[in-house]
């Protein structure tokens, strides 16, 4: 008798349930239906949620419902929910929404756990739309409800299509390195661009032109190129002593490359590299910036412990997995060119253009005290007599001086002068600071040089 009289109360609760909305829309019982999972890569969620939302709205009578039921929900899939609807764990709810950055400065509200009921293509669709839960060790997935599973492989398909064509990626630059004081969405943190014009990069004459030329123009013949059979794909290695202006390079390189999707990679994040990859192939034309690349592709006889570290294979993969005519760029930096793997570095398509960022010759060396104090009453003398006495320092030093000269005058409380300058320069060559030196990049052996400069 019990059991008969809970029968019947859960056919009666059933009514009140979500499960009645699907029987109704499919017009047979929702639960007898074969659900298509669609597993969503995390940095594809909001991508995913903008070409749903898109797709449902073709639908003038489409709904999106809200699921309750309890912490179930979470992982429960939508068979196993509808199977729960007898006992109210299928009912109407609220729809849960997870805020997603979209770029540095924007953010969407994606559905983080809804029902979307709508027809595509005249056929009648449920979609079960469902972020990761770590709690449960669940992946973000779609979960398809339809007549014929034919027809929801066909919207999973047109759905990936639409989330490419609108990807939030496109044009941005980003890195793997979570921030929770950034713009970060799934594991991924959006960069402004950087804005540096070419006048504020201070190489030796005609290097930044040839490396612009092979990262940036190149990709305006790419048509030409592959009409033509030549490769796209490219890597280009800037390689020098620390200090000199390496990243300063890449940052140029991104702030002109304005229709350029870039993946910044530096320590600990190369081990995405793979992923990198994946995304560069996705949203070209594409950087992979690789700083300080010696960390994961040094030659595997300097290796510790004797042959190559893993992950060179995974960048070597990355690299190769590339379509020829792909427009995707390598960018990778070392402080140690003699230590990289020469099967990095010795073939086409994986470094095509190795350019050397040397310490500045004193020309530079005034160049580069004359950027640093742009807006400062430095004469043109005390500037020479600093970049004389600075032989074999980095642009890094010179950015320390200026400041050191500022910092003098302010402590006086006054404006700073050529003295400042001077006193500046003296305190960072004197052998107290050789310490100091060393730490900006500088190469104290290199002054006595003959013929540096």
């Amino acid at each position: 008798m019990k059991q008969l009289l809970h029968e019947e109360a859960a056919a009666d609760r059933r009514g009140e349930d979500l499960l009645p909305i699907l029987d109704e829309h499919f017009g047979v019982a929702a639960d007898e239906l074969p659900v298509v999972v669609e597993p969503i890569m995390t940095h594809r969620w909001v991508d995913m949620d903008i070409a749903l939302e898109e797709m449902v709205a073709r639908d003038p009578n489409a709904r999106l419902l809200g699921v309750g039921g309890g912490d179930q929900r979470h992982h429960s899939s939508l068979s196993d929910l509808m199977s729960n609807a007898p006992w109210g764990r299928f009912r109407s709810g609220q729809v849960d929404r997870l805020n997603v950055a979209t770029g540095p400065d924007t953010e969407r509200a994606t559905v983080g756990f809804g029902l979307h009921v709508f027809h595509h293509d005249g056929s009648p669709m449920a979609v079960l739309q469902r972020v990761g839960n770590p709690e449960y060790g669940s992946q973000a997935r779609m979960e398809v409800l339809a007549v014929d599973p034919g027809a929801a492989a066909a919207m999973l398909a047109g759905l990936r299509d639409e989330a490419m064509r609108r990807s939030v990626l496109w044009r941005q630059v980003i890195s793997f390195s979570g921030n929770p004081y950034g713009r970060s969405m799934s594991g991924l943190t959006f960069h402004r661009r950087p804005e540096l014009p070419a006048d504020r990069v201070v190489l030796p004459e005609g290097t930044l032109d040839q490396v612009r030329a092979h990262v940036v123009g190149l990709g305006h013949h790419r048509d030409r190129l592959r009409e033509q059979g030549q490769h796209l794909k490219r890597g280009v290695l800037l390689y020098g002593p620390p200090g000199t202006g390496k990243t300063h390079t890449v940052r140029h390189l991104v702030s002109a490359g304005l229709d350029t999707t870039v993946v910044l990679l530096s320590g600990t994040d190369m081990q995405h590299v793979g992923a990198a990859a994946q995304i560069a192939r996705a949203h070209q034309p594409a950087i992979v910036v690789i700083e300080d690349c010696d960390l994961i592709a040094e030659d595997r006889d300097h290796h510790f412990g004797g042959g190559a570290s893993p992950l060179l294979f995974t960048l070597l993969d990355a690299m190769d997995g590339l379509d020829e005519d792909a427009d995707v760029v390598f960018l990778l930096t070392t402080n140690r060119a003699e230590a990289l793997e020469k099967a990095l570095v010795q073939r086409p398509g994986r470094v095509d253009l190795a350019v050397e960022i040397p310490l500045p010759s004193e020309a530079d060396r005034r160049a580069l005290i004359h950027l640093y104090a742009s807006g400062l009453p430095f004469s043109a003398d005390a500037v020479s007599r600093a970049a004389g006495a600075s032989a074999g320092t980095t642009a890094s030093y010179a950015k320390e001086l200026v400041r050191r000269a500022v910092l003098l005058a302010a402590m006086d409380g006054r404006e700073p002068g050529d003295g400042d300058l001077q006193a500046a320069t003296d305190e960072l060559q004197s052998d107290s600071a050789r310490l100091t030196r060393a730490l900006l990049g500088s190469t104290d052996d290199s002054r006595t040089q003959p013929g540096h400069d």
